[in-house]
């Protein structure tokens, strides 16, 4: 008989102990003496069966700490404990209604068959919801801390819980008021890799979500062809002002930038290091080094938040890069969070290092107003207000839209949820219609527009928040030298795809104007 007792097991509790210990001495002598419900149903155990949920996540605020270390702390925690522990990783599939069946799969493939889980063989340790979907298999369910179910009372708190104090107090781990209730095993280990103030970090971070997503609306697919597709672009752009040594990509995705990098003989020598936030694009990088993609070997990869805290040690790296990345801070952080980021760069480079900074940008005088004429002719003109919630759907009716309607949608849908919407006014002088709205808006209209297969992600982002000019008064505020190539410019392809035939820009008094710029290159320099 087996007991199986899952769970995401980030921290483990006393009671957890107590209670498994207790089961496993009573049956092992026999004893009859516990309350359980099933408790006098089992014969004597042979195992315990721990089952890591959420095993290939880890820096996110839902799984903070990966599994190697919750591997480690459950076999601390079992030293004492009279029957073998069986720890397997169960790797998140997303939504899954036959989770618990997918689980015992996954525990008998990496047993190799040794461990055959069933309801007559096993008892499920839980006291959560997770429990109904054992119960639908027929398995008996030792509730542990819950009481009473439906009114969700419990004898001792959850691991989860108390979590949740050890970010909440400041004395965490060490307070008196949790710190017997949380299992030497969890204080020796979280202790040991200094994984308080890690966890207390990721549950403060004000931009990634719960799983490890700057945007939940994201299609990831797309996201990734259109960053490998400028790949070649982005690099040959920026490799010039490489610095050899230590060279970091923040917000790398999926380490196209640095794969390029990497095959470049000038940097045979260097040392890379990718630093990516979302999950699913940090899970790609890894599968790509294992795939062998990289030809230098010292390429290193980690899940990490370049925001709130440094990446790299102070003064230590020779080239930091970032590309597509600080309007993203802004966008889903706020001002301060981009600064904060700015200030972090700085301090990790050493003398004479570089940030290379690829993003786009925002027109100069950007909060002047001016009148935009957009083509009625290339699309529909009805029904631009459609609510539709399947992505592709979704795609393929903005792009039947006509320029001018999709327009009034990217009003409509522009950073809505964030109360930061655009305002703007129609006006027709001598018999045309145009729109008058901020410069800056105007522009982030025309760089966004486009985006239709990702639209519900970009509607959160704001492009044009700076220009090139406060771009560089900001960093030389920072401490920083700002390199003579540093500049704002116009991609041809977007400009003669995007723009032409589709908007045209006039100031105030009807003068026809140059489109904005769509990109900056920023080398700033630590002296």
């Amino acid at each position: 008989m087996f007991l199986l007792f899952p769970g995401r097991h980030h921290l483990l509790t006393s009671f957890q102990h107590q209670y498994l210990e207790e089961l496993v001495e009573t049956r092992m002598s026999g004893s009859k003496d516990v309350n359980d419900q099933y408790i006098n149903q089992l014969s004597s155990i042979s195992g315990i069966v721990v089952a890591v949920t959420s095993a290939n996540h880890s820096g996110t605020k839902r799984n903070p700490i990966p599994f190697y270390l919750r591997a480690m702390m459950i076999q601390e925690f079992s030293r004492s404990i009279s029957v073998p522990i069986y720890v397997y990783g169960i790797d998140d599939v997303g939504i899954l209604e036959d989770f618990a069946s997918y689980v015992l799969k996954q525990i008998k493939h990496q047993s190799d068959g040794k461990l055959d889980l069933n309801p007559n063989n096993t008892v499920v340790v839980c006291s959560t919801p997770v429990m109904k979907m054992y119960q639908k298999l027929n398995f008996k369910i030792l509730s542990a801390e819950l009481i009473n179910l439906k009114k969700q009372t419990f004898q001792a708190e959850l691991p989860w819980q108390l979590i949740e104090k050890v970010f909440m107090y400041p004395k965490g781990l060490s307070d008196e008021s949790i710190k017997s209730k949380i299992h030497v095993s969890t204080h020796k280990i979280w202790k040991t890799y200094h994984l308080e103030n890690k966890v207390k970090s990721i549950l403060a971070d004000p931009i990634i979500g719960d799983d490890g997503d700057i945007t939940t609306s994201r299609d990831y697919n797309s996201y990734v062809r259109q960053m490998d597709e400028i790949a070649d672009i982005k690099y040959q752009e920026t490799s010039p002002f490489i610095q050899p040594g230590r060279i970091g990509d923040i917000g790398c995705a999926v380490g196209s930038w640095i794969k390029l990098a990497s095959d470049d003989d000038r940097f045979y020598e260097s040392d890379f290091y990718g630093i990516e936030v979302t999950r699913q694009l940090y899970d790609v990088c890894i599968q790509r080094k294992h795939n062998g993609e990289f030809m230098n070997p010292n390429v290193f990869f980690a899940q990490k938040n370049a925001v709130t805290s440094l990446v790299f040690e102070k003064n230590s790296m020779n080239t930091i890069h970032t590309s597509s990345l600080t309007h993203e801070i802004e966008s889903y952080g706020n001002r301060q969070d981009l600064m904060q980021f700015i200030k972090n760069r700085y301090d990790e480079l050493a003398p004479n290092g570089v940030w290379i900074n690829r993003d786009v940008i925002g027109p100069e005088n950007g909060e002047s107003n001016v009148l935009m004429c957009l083509s009625k002719e290339d699309g529909r003109n009805d029904d631009w207000s459609k609510e539709i919630s399947d992505q592709q759907e979704l795609k393929e009716y903005l792009d039947s839209l006509s320029t001018f309607s999709r327009f009034l949608r990217f009003a409509n849908d522009f950073r809505k949820k964030e109360n930061d919407q655009i305002t703007y006014e129609l006006k027709t002088i001598s018999g045309k219609e145009y729109i008058r709205l901020q410069y800056k808006d105007a522009a982030d209209f025309m760089l966004t527009k486009d985006y239709t297969d990702n639209w519900k992600s970009e509607m959160h982002e704001r492009f044009c928040f700076w220009s090139i000019e406060t771009w560089k008064e900001v960093l030389i505020q920072t401490g920083f030298k700002i390199d003579k190539d540093t500049c704002a410019y116009s991609n041809p392809w977007i400009v003669e795809n995007r723009f032409k035939g589709k908007v045209d820009l006039f100031d105030m008094m009807l003068n026809k104007m140059e489109y904005p710029p769509t990109n900056a290159l920023i080398i700033a320099r630590k002296y």
